[in-house]
């Protein structure tokens, strides 16, 4: 699978919108077959800045994901709203699912 991190640093004025701001986008990409997941998350430290976590399938839906209408729409919508480029780790990994951390296991009762 791809998998990708990003972080984006929003302009304070629009920090508390990012969520309404992103929406279309976010549903538009969790509805393409070859999205495993895409989650947004606001850091702790920084409120104006929210990181992406996504996967995708293989390279063909990651191809499919930056060719879709919604991302090309996004290339334009969401770059006034940010403070700066958002930084990305992009990788291939050989899973297709989270594992489980084994060092803080839960035991069920």
């Amino acid at each position: 699978m791809i998998f990708i991190t990003a972080k984006f640093r929003v302009l304070p004025e629009h920090a508390d919108d990012w969520p309404a701001i992103t929406r279309d986008f976010t549903a538009a990409t969790r509805a393409e077959p070859g999205c495993l997941w895409f989650d947004w998350s606001r850091s702790l430290d920084d409120p104006n800045e929210y990181v992406l976590v996504e996967a995708f399938r293989d390279d063909e839906a990651g191809a499919a994901h930056v060719q879709s209408d919604h991302f090309k729409q996004a290339q334009q919508t969401l770059p006034p709203h940010l403070a700066e480029t958002p930084r990305i780790v992009n990788t291939t990994i050989a899973q297709d699912d989270w594992s489980e951390l084994g060092e803080m296991a839960v035991k069920n009762a």
